[in-house]
């Protein structure tokens, strides 16, 4: 197993504890998630918890994120990469600048750096259902499947309404 430090957190998500210096309004934003009944009613509360998740409390390092996901947008991955080490360095108990920061690694096919960034993530915000999907494209992409599978479930139990997660099930032939 390639990723097998990080695959051992993952097992163990469900009894850590998220970072203290994440919103706690999350609770119950994701409580909300999972009594939503459909995807078009988690739509909102999933924006909720993003937009949380968003959230540092230091203008300046959301500028920076804001703008780094512009870059990310527009494929301008040399500022955007530049922008994000700073911010982790800076902020690095921020759970959403390392996501960031995975998903630009992700981009650029940069994998094993962009796994490390995951970890990091998870570290701090184990419900992050965002960066277990991306784990498990990581992983699915290596032909780690039942990995994979890990990742993708952790995803949906966390987020119920992940279309795309539970149609990468389908498509790997297993059930959520």
């Amino acid at each position: 197993m390639r990723y097998a430090d990080t695959l051992r957190l993952v097992e163990r998500l469900p009894e850590r504890r998220p970072a203290p210096t994440l919103p706690s309004r999350l609770d119950a934003l994701f409580e909300r998630l999972a009594a939503c009944p459909s995807e078009a009613e988690a739509r909102p509360v999933e924006d909720e918890i993003w937009a949380a998740w968003m959230y540092d409390g230091h203008e300046e390092a959301e500028a920076a994120l804001d703008r780094a996901a512009s870059d990310l947008a527009a494929r301008r991955f040399d500022i955007a990469e530049t922008r994000l080490v700073r911010l982790a360095r800076a902020r690095p108990r921020w759970a959403e600048a390392w996501n960031k920061l995975a998903t630009l690694y992700y981009m650029t096919e940069r994998d094993d750096e962009s796994v490390a960034a995951i970890r990091r993530t998870l570290e701090l915000e184990p419900r992050h259902f965002g960066a277990l999907a991306g784990l498990g494209e990581i992983l699915r992409a290596h032909g780690e499947r039942e990995s994979a599978l890990l990742a993708f479930r952790r995803a949906l139990r966390l987020n119920p309404h992940l279309a795309d997660v539970r149609a990468t099930l389908r498509a790997l032939g297993a059930d959520a």
